[in-house]
This record gives C-alpha cells, structure tokens and sequence, in this order.
C-alpha cells in the first residue's frame, strides 16, 4: 500500500511538472493498489479524469500519445541532467541512454488510442 501511495504521489507531481509524466505512475499506483487496497484501486479506476486511462491500459494496453511524447522528453532531460550534473564514465553514460532507450522503443510500440 505504502508504494502504492507513493506512485500516487508522483502521479500528482506528474502531473503539474510538465517533465515529469504521470501515466505510468498511475498505472503502477493501481497495480499496487490491486494487491493491497481494493477500495483505492476502485477509486482510481473510477476516477472521471484518470480512470478511463487505466482502464484503456488494463484493457488493450493503450497509452496515449501525449503520454509517450511526455515520457521521451522526461527521459532525455533526465539523461541530459544526468550527464551534466554526474559526470559519468562513458561506459556508464552508454548503459544508462541504451536501458532508457530501449525503455522508449517499448512504449513507443505500445498501441494509442
């Protein structure tokens, strides 16, 4: 329930910091919500705005396309961010861009809407 609470939070941020998407984190919040809280789940199932969203997902494994537009510039300012503040090694740089693209080839080939 507590990592349920805390998608939820992100979620929330998510969705008032336009780097930040909020889809996924609601996806995961219902997921956990699923095993340890029946009520919560059904109340973001049942949610006028994020609700239907959900449903598209668990249903058809839909994501919007602002969704994916979001969740590829959230991945490229946080690498560009990552890059300028750490410092990585280029072994290190090269791992983190090819998991984060991969992570973006796997959304972007889920199906829309």
């Amino acid at each position: 329930m507590a990592l349920g609470l805390i998608m939820l939070g992100l979620a929330f941020i998510g969705a008032f910091v336009p780097i930040m998407p909020s889809t996924i984190f609601l996806i995961l919040a219902a997921w956990f919500f699923a095993r340890s809280s029946p009520k919560l789940e059904r109340r973001l199932l049942e949610h006028p705005r994020f609700g239907p969203v959900l449903h598209d997902w668990r249903v058809r494994g839909v994501v919007p396309r602002r969704a994916k537009l979001f969740a590829g510039a959230g991945m490229a300012a946080g690498f560009c961010l990552f890059v300028v503040l750490y410092r990585p090694g280029p072994l290190l740089a090269l791992t983190i861009a090819t998991t984060m693209g991969a992570v973006l080839v796997w959304i972007a080939t889920r199906p829309e809407v």
